[in-house]
């Protein structure tokens, strides 16, 4: 009989096992596999080399935390079934499966106002529809359906196994050491109070670093004005490709790409096309790459341009500031824009502005509950003894010129 208990060795966690012949099955399943060809980062590796780890990574590490802490929680007395452990590592495992390429650099670019979040649902239904009803309890408990809600915040919370992952994955492949969080303290911590996932009271310290890093990784890193640059000319690339092909003209492509291309699909369209799932779920960074590198031929010389600048790290200049940019100083890139050649009607491709936000913690969300002794239980921003959790609780918001010289 083949061996399913497989061990995988993890940069992070030295060996990381399957501890069950279905999670083997799950891993091994194409859509699964295809996480191997999608980078966590998207284009985050144009500003930090090293920044090539994969969803597939990411998915094993997440699930990897979430059976330490599913360890922990029933030490502590608190009951989760073998049904509900094997379950909750299911949905851990899958959170991540519906990311198109480059990951959040192109939500919403190929297919129409539909996020990642509900291309997992569906794939998450398919696989349920293979194997035969295995995946209902995961399901119910990542659509937060199931009675015992804890087992939800294990997998979707401002403390879950994904942030806890993600942060330690994403500060060691970047060499960013500030997003370096404690994760096996913060985990050997966690309880539960009243259904709730709640810390031990002794882990404030250990989730005031928690906190910190993730707004620092966010400026840093998820946030780099350069990788903000790259994301944008991607994104711009992809929306000159579809008006292309909209307008019926040709355009080089794996046939899948081309699917995604010349259609405008939507939620709806995923629901009643059983195949288009099967079709996304062979798209992956190379497609886009291959394509992008045969794009910097194409006739069109606003495709052609901004390919050659993604391909050979022409990327925008960048400029970030605390308030709008006024029109008199937009105007200014567009005219030094207009002079390097760019058609007038063009220019949005190429001086554009925008913002963004960066939110560390969100106690309007939900809240991270410090559990003390007495059974008291207090919002991490109000138990902390730093003055600054408080204020990382309010959104810092900032905006963005893009342009090019």
């Amino acid at each position: 009989m083949l061996n399913k208990k497989k061990i995988f060795n993890d940069p992070l966690y030295g060996f990381i096992t399957l501890s069950h012949d279905f999670i083997f099955d799950l891993v091994e399943h194409p859509y699964f596999q295809r996480l191997r060809r999608i980078k966590q980062l998207g284009l985050t590796s144009l500003v930090y080399p090293g920044a090539l780890h994969t969803r597939f990574h990411h998915a094993l590490g997440a699930m990897h935390l979430t059976t330490q802490a599913i360890d922990v929680i029933r030490s502590k007395g608190h009951s989760i079934t073998e049904k509900e452990a094997l379950a909750v590592k299911i949905a851990i495992l899958l959170h991540d499966i519906g990311h198109g390429p480059f990951s959040h650099a192109l939500e919403g670019s190929l297919v129409h106002k539909v996020h990642h979040e509900d291309l997992s649902q569906l794939f998450m239904q398919r696989l349920n529809e293979q194997y035969k009803g295995k995946l209902d309890l995961a399901i119910q408990i990542f659509e937060d359906k199931y009675k015992k809600r804890f087992l939800h915040q294990l997998v979707s919370s401002q403390l879950d196994m994904d942030r806890l992952d993600y942060l330690t994955r994403d500060s060691f492949y970047t060499g960013v050491s500030e997003g370096v969080v404690g994760f096996d303290r913060i985990i050997s911590m966690l309880n539960v109070h009243n259904d709730d996932l709640v810390v031990d009271a002794k882990a404030i310290y250990s989730l005031e670093k928690f906190i910190v890093a993730r707004r620092i990784m966010y400026w840093q890193v998820y946030l780099h004005k350069t990788a903000l640059a790259a994301e944008h000319l991607l994104v711009h690339i992809l929306k000159r490709a579809k008006e292309l092909a909209i307008e019926g003209k040709e355009l080089f492509g794996t046939p899948v790409l081309k699917e995604f291309l010349y259609n405008k699909y939507d939620k709806k369209a995923f629901e009643k096309q059983p195949d288009l799932l099967d079709k996304f779920a062979l798209l992956d960074d190379y497609d886009l790459t291959a394509s992008i590198k045969v794009w910097m031929n194409h006739e069109d010389k606003v495709l052609a341009e901004l390919c050659k600048r993604l391909i050979n790290r022409r990327l925008y200049k960048i400029l970030i500031q605390e308030k709008p940019f006024s029109a008199n100083e937009i105007k200014k890139h567009q005219a030094q824009a207009i002079k390097t050649g760019i058609d007038k009607k063009q220019i949005d491709y190429f001086v554009f502005t925008g913002n963004i936000q960066n939110n560390a913690y969100n106690p309007k969300k939900d809240k991270i509950n410090m559990l003390f002794k007495n059974d008291e239980i207090k919002d991490v921003a109000e138990a902390a003894d730093l003055l600054n959790i408080s204020a990382l609780s309010e959104p810092v918001k900032k905006y963005f010129l893009c342009y090019v010289e």
